[in-house]
């Protein structure tokens, strides 16, 4: 292939699909608006410590996963990483010993068997249906069918065995509890809640089964979750190093403000000057949000059946990230790398009621010696944070901030001599940085009306004009990002054979 190919937007997604088709022999041009590339999977560096932006772990790096596929394409070397073992430490409302997600599969019926007695076939029936899925995604299989090709496509990587999901389909997490009966065991179903809503974007009662059985399944070998040495920047440095390895270039402080789908012409600023450029491309990718889509092509080029699903959506969420560089002495022993804080079981009651939280790990490179990084998350409703002038945008910051410095102070010892380095994030910030449509994060809530053969398709109503990234199939983390750029991938080539 000797086609010109213009990326939008230099996160994980992106980054993915431009090296890839550079591999092919396409002449490749991406441009992103921030400073440096990976997105909500990108870093920054505050008086020596280096803190992960948004994502914090890795899937996939196993031998067939799909960074290991991928990474192998373009010859390049595996990052250096370690298993997150526990995956996560899951604290419960006034419980004082977590859940502990173990990667070893024995290790974590026993926990589970501990946990919630009762629930094994629950467990069970999930370990099937994700086994048979993984099974399906790993023959390639493009979902949403958009076109004949996706259809054949799809049906070469159905077996037998495939069938097994189908009645189970149209099931949410929490249908299954119902069948089962054991929707009335509120710690087990807490505990669902809160896990999905990292992964799915919403609770059991919502998220469809066969996404939440992958969800939920995950970190156990032989797959499994993995901290990167350094930073999550490697896995972004290793993606623009297989850009440029075969000849695909990357221009950071560019932002693409508008694409014409007829003539497929792109306008770009260049952040530095202000100047306007325009460049025309047989093939565009955007590695945008769907929200963003809109804004770019312009409604008035749109089909109203492409924009009224889009805007029937659920309001994505937003988060709220405060950022710590602490001495070693602010951890409790044996801290886990990740943990789940869940503080009330009616829900908010004013203050933040749940926080995901990464520690860094000594020599890991993300903080010097003695020292370490923690980096807690919350969800948020986005609108909130756009109300208003910049001095009460402010206060709610800071109320926040203080909210989860108190609430993290429940685990942790920050005392002001223990806290090195602070600063937060808000919908705002990643508004700013990542050009995410008024700063939402983690994708299209994966629901029964929003996953697999329903979801967004990496197709668009323009035949050279694509979306990858969190908002399509099969959702968001890197696996899942990579994933959608792999199959845009595929679809461009079978595009240009024919």
């Amino acid at each position: 292939m000797s086609k010109k190919i213009i990326v939008i937007g230099a996160g994980i997604g992106g980054l993915t699909a431009a090296a890839l088709l550079a591999k092919r022999g396409c002449q490749v041009q991406v441009y992103d608006q921030a400073i440096v590339p990976g997105g909500c999977a990108s870093t920054f560096k505050r008086k020596g410590f280096i803190f992960d932006v948004g994502a914090t772990q890795v899937a996939g790096l196993e031998e067939g996963g799909i960074h290991h596929r991928i990474l192998q394409e373009l010859n390049l070397d595996l990052p250096e990483f370690s298993y997150c073992d526990p995956a996560c430490a899951v604290f419960l409302p006034s419980e004082s010993n977590p859940i502990s997600i173990w990667r070893d599969p024995q290790r974590w019926q026993q926990e589970r068997e501990s946990q919630f007695p009762g629930s094994a076939l629950f467990w069970q029936i999930l370990k099937k249906l994700y086994n048979v899925s993984l099974e399906f995604q790993g023959r390639d299989p493009i979902l949403p069918v958009a076109s004949w090709w996706d259809l054949v496509r799809s049906l070469s990587a159905l077996r037998l065995e495939t069938f097994l999901t189908a009645p189970f389909a149209l099931m949410s997490v929490l249908d299954l509890l119902r069948v089962l009966r054991l929707d009335g065991d509120i710690r087990l179903k807490t505990f669902l809640d809160i896990q999905l809503k990292l992964y799915s974007q919403t609770s059991s009662q919502e998220t469809a089964l066969l996404y939440g059985a992958t969800a939920l399944s995950l970190g156990q070998a032989p797959q499994g979750l993995f901290h990167l040495q350094g930073s999550m920047q490697v896995l972004s440095d290793l993606l623009v190093e297989g850009l440029t390895k075969y000849k695909g270039t990357l221009s950071m402080r560019h932002l693409v403000e508008k694409i014409d789908p007829h003539s497929q012409r792109v306008t770009i600023r260049n952040s530095k000057t202000n100047e306007l450029l325009e460049e025309q491309a047989d093939e565009i990718i955007a590695n945008v949000t769907v929200q963003n889509l809109l804004n770019i092509l312009g409604r008035e080029n749109l089909p109203s059946s492409y924009c009224r699903p889009i805007d029937r959506l659920e309001s994505p969420s937003g988060a709220f990230v405060l950022y710590l560089g602490v001495k070693e002495d602010a951890l409790p022993a044996n801290c886990p790398p990740h943990l789940q804080f869940l503080y009330d079981y009616a829900g908010s009651t004013g203050e933040i009621n749940s926080l995901f939280v990464s520690v860094s790990k000594a020599g890991d490179g993300r903080a010097p010696a003695g020292m370490n990084t923690i980096t807690a998350s919350s969800f948020t409703e986005v609108n909130q944070w756009w109300q208003g002038d910049e001095s009460a945008y402010r206060a709610l910051k800071e109320n926040y901030t203080q909210r989860a410095l108190k609430r993290l102070g429940e685990y942790f010892d920050l005392k002001e001599e223990n806290i090195i380095h602070q600063e937060s994030a808000t919908p705002k910030t990643f508004a700013s940085f990542t050009a995410r449509e008024r700063g939402i994060v983690g994708g299209i809530g994966q629901r029964v009306t929003t996953f697999g053969p329903f979801s967004i398709s990496t197709r668009t109503p323009f035949k050279n004009i694509w979306l990858v990234g969190d908002s399509t199939h099969p959702g968001e983390g890197t696996a899942g990002v990579s994933y959608s750029a792999f199959t845009v991938v595929r679809q461009i080539e079978a595009n240009l054979k024919n």
